[in-house]
C-alpha cells in the first residue's frame, strides 16, 4: 500500500511497450524512465546524474543505459550508478502490472530530486582501521564514498595539497569565471555527516610503507593501514627565455582559471598547446579577448587522438571565431616590459604581441614523492598498478591521472590515460578491493570536449590507429568516426550523433568487437541495435 508521500499512477498498457523499449512517461509533472526488459517493467530518474541529459536518448543494452552526453551508466533495475561521470544514482520508483495496466507508484520527493545518493555507513568509533587517500579529485572522492557505501566502518581520511574540497576541474577551462563554490563535488557538510575527514593544503612529501606512514609538507605524519594515491598530474612549464615573466599562466585551479578570465580581457592572448584544454581555452576567450593566438606542435588541432579531417574542421570553426593559428610551431623565446609579456617570437620568427600566456603543453604524473617508497613507477614517473590497482605494496592502491593501468579493452596493455571518468570508475574500485571484494578494473575510456557550443565524444582506446572509417562529414559538424587497428575498431568519435558513442562504448564494454567491414557498413543503424 502507497503511503502518504506516495501515490500510484497508471503510465501505459501492458502491451504498449516492446522488449528492449525506453519511455518517457509524466508523473505529477515529472517524468519517469520506463523500460521494459523481457517482459519485466522497472522505472527509474529520467536524467543523467552528472549534467542532467535525458536518458531516454541514451543506449541501453541489458540491464544497463548508456548517458548519451558523457557515458555515465545507471542500471535500471536499481538506479544505482555503475559507471561515469557523476556520482549520483538515479531514484527508483515500485512497478507492477495489474489486468495489463502499468502502474507506477512514487515518492513525490524522489520525484522532484533527480539523484539519489547511496545510504552510507557511518564511522564506528570503536573501529580503529584508517583509510589514507592522498588526492581531492574524483578518484579520491569516489573512494571514500564508496568505503562508506560498502559498509566500511573505519576512519577515512581525504588529505589534498589544494585549498579546495574536491571539485569538477572538467569546467575549468570550459567556463573560467566560475566561483569555486559552483564546481564544488560535494559540499562541505556532506563530508561532516558521512564521516570523511577532509584535510585542505595537506601536501604528502614522503611515504614510508614499512611503517605504513605519510609525513606532510607541514610537518605532521599520518598512519595509515590501507592507502590510496590519487595525486594526479602537474602541468608541464614552458622552458624557454622569458618563461618567467608575469602572466605566462598554467590552468590547473579555480584561482588560476579566474585569473586568466580576468587577465585576458580585451587583451592579446596567446595559448601554447593545442590539446582539448588549449582548444576550450581559445574557444572561451574568442569573444573576450582582444585576440586569441593558438601555437601548436601538429599540423591540426587533436590529430594525433581524433585524426586530421576532425582537427581541421574543428580549426576551421574556431578561426570563424577569429582565433588565429600558427600550427607546426613552438614558442622560441618570450620577451617582456616591467617584468610582464608583452611579445612572442616563434620558431618559424613570427613575432607576436602578447599580453597573456596560457601554457598547455602536457601533464606529469604528481610522484616524485614517493622517492624511497618502495612503489614501483613506470620509466615516465607513473605508478603501476594491476588489474585491482594494486600497487606492488599490498594495502597500497593508485587510481587516476597518476596511474599505468592494464586496458581489459587493449588485451591489459599498460596504459596511462587523463580521463575524469576512469579516475571516477578506479577510485571506486580502490575502495571495492580494500574491502577483499576482488573487483577487476574494467571501464571504457570516453571522454569528451566542448567548443563554441559543440561537443565531441569520444571512446575507446585509439593510440596507434591505422585508418578512419567517416560516416558524416566533419566539416558540417555532423560525423562519426571509427579508429581501426588491425581490422577491428578500436576508438570511436562523434558530433551531433548521439546517442552512437554511448552504444558502441557499451558494445565494447560486453568485450564483443566491432570489425572493420561492420564500420564500413551503410547499414550502422540495423548492427548497432542488433549488438
Amino acid at each position: 500500500m502507497a503511503t502518504e508521500d506516495e501515490f500510484t499512477m497508471e503510465v501505459c498498457l501492458e502491451t504498449d511497450m516492446q522488449d528492449g523499449e525506453m519511455r518517457e512517461v509524466e508523473m505529477n509533472e515529472q517524468k519517469v524512465l520506463l523500460v521494459k526488459i523481457n517482459g519485466s517493467f522497472s522505472a527509474v530518474g529520467s536524467k543523467c546524474t552528472h549534467y542532467g541529459a535525458p536518458l531516454i536518448k541514451g543506449a541501453l543494452i541489458g540491464h544497463r543505459v548508456r548517458c548519451p552526453w558523457h557515458g555515465a551508466c545507471f542500471n535500471v533495475k536499481t538506479g544505482d550508478i555503475e559507471d561515469y561521470p557523476g556520482l549520483d544514482s538515479l531514484p527508483c520508483f515500485k512497478v507492477k502490472v495489474e489486468n495489463g495496466k502499468v502502474l507506477v507508484t512514487a515518492n513525490k520527493l524522489a520525484l522532484e530530486n533527480s539523484k539519489r545518493v547511496k545510504t552510507m555507513t557511518p564511522r564506528d568509533p570503536h573501529c580503529s582501521s584508517t583509510v589514507l587517500i592522498l588526492g581531492g579529485g574524483p578518484a579520491g572522492l569516489v573512494c571514500a564514498e564508496t568505503l562508506r557505501q560498502e559498509g566500511y566502518l573505519g576512519k577515512i581520511i581525504l588529505a589534498t595539497k589544494e585549498d579546495n574540497l574536491p571539485y569538477d576541474r572538467t569546467k575549468l577551462s570550459k567556463a573560467m569565471n566560475m566561483k569555486t563554490e559552483s564546481i564544488l563535488l560535494r559540499p562541505g557538510d556532506f563530508f561532516a555527516a558521512h564521516d570523511i575527514e577532509v584535510c585542505t593544503d595537506k601536501e604528502a612529501v614522503a611515504v614510508n610503507t614499512s611503517k605504513k606512514m605519510v609525513k606532510f609538507k607541514d610537518g605532521s605524519v599520518q598512519q595509515y593501514d590501507q592507502l590510496l594515491i590519487a595525486t594526479g598530474s602537474r602541468p608541464n612549464k614552458l622552458k624557454c627565455s622569458g618563461a618567467d615573466l608575469e602572466n605566462v599562466l598554467l590552468l590547473r585551479t579555480p584561482d588560476d582559471a579566474n585569473k586568466i578570465h580576468e587577465l585576458s580581457s580585451k587583451k592579446n592572448v596567446l595559448i601554447l598547446g593545442s590539446s582539448f584544454i588549449g582548444m576550450e581555452v581559445a574557444a572561451y576567450l574568442s569573444d573576450k579577448a582582444a585576440s586569441v593566438c593558438v601555437v601548436g606542435s601538429s599540423k591540426v588541432p587533436f590529430q594525433a587522438v581524433l585524426g586530421s579531417d576532425i582537427g581541421s574542421a574543428v580549426m576551421k570553426m574556431l578561426e570563424e571565431h577569429g582565433v588565429k593559428f600558427y600550427m607546426e610551431n613552438t614558442i622560441k623565446e618570450l620577451k617582456g616590459q616591467n617584468g610582464k609579456v608583452k611579445e612572442a617570437i616563434l620558431k618559424s620568427g613570427t613575432v607576436l604581441p602578447v599580453d597573456v600566456v596560457v601554457t598547455g603543453i602536457g601533464v606529469a604524473p604528481e610522484s616524485a614523492f614517493l622517492s624511497g617508497s618502495g612503489i614501483h613507477l613506470d620509466s615516465k614517473g607513473f605508478i603501476i598498478v594491476d588489474k585491482h590497482v594494486q600497487t606492488n605494496i599490498q594495502g597500497v592502491f593508485a587510481a587516476g591521472d597518476v596511474a599505468s593501468f592494464p586496458l581489459p579493452l587493449m588485451n591489459s596493455k599498460r596504459v596511462s590515460i587523463g580521463h575524469w571518468q576512469l579516475a571516477l570508475a578506479q577510485g571506486r574500485s580502490a575502495a571495492l578491493n580494500m574491502l577483499k571484494k576482488k573487483e577487476v578494473f574494467s571501464s571504457v575510456p570516453f571522454f569528451w570536449t566542448s567548443l563554441l557550443g559543440k561537443s565531441i565524444r569520444y571512446a575507446g582506446y585509439g593510440e596507434g590507429f591505422t585508418e578512419i572509417i567517416m560516416k558524416g562529414n566533419p566539416k558540417e559538424m555532423k560525423f562519426l568516426a571509427f579508429y581501426i587497428r588491425e581490422e577491428n575498431v578500436v576508438a570511436v568519435s562523434s558530433m551531433n550523433f548521439d546517442p552512437a558513442v554511448a552504444r558502441i562504448a557499451e558494445i565494447l564494454a560486453s568485450g564483443k568487437q566491432i570489425s572493420k567491414a561492420e564500420a564500413q557498413s551503410s547499414e550502422e543503424d540495423k548492427w548497432l541495435k542488433h549488438f
